[in-house]
């Protein structure tokens, strides 16, 4: 009866083991390399809109306080929804 050789493994083979397939590492570096050519296009055309401002700032430049949409005290107007009742 033969008994099963047990194959010696080095720490190479280890290592080869647990490395992740070449296939993934070049998806990975065409996907790295996509995004960076990307973003430098995108760094090189300028904004799309230059006059458009995000949310909380205005575009006159003039005010230093933040808009936080407070409306203030609205005169005492009913704000509630639903019908009257």
């Amino acid at each position: 009866m033969k008994q099963p050789q047990q194959s010696s493994r080095g720490a190479g083979a280890v290592l080869h083991a647990l490395a992740p397939p070449p296939a993934l590492c070049g998806f990975l570096l065409l996907l790295a390399l996509i995004f960076t050519a990307s973003y430098a296009v995108g760094a090189a055309s300028g904004p799309v809109a230059p006059g458009m401002h995000g949310p909380g700032t205005s575009g006159s430049g003039g005010s230093s306080e933040e808009d936080t949409g407070d409306m203030g005290n609205m005169g005492g107007t009913d704000m509630r929804h639903g019908s009257g009742g």
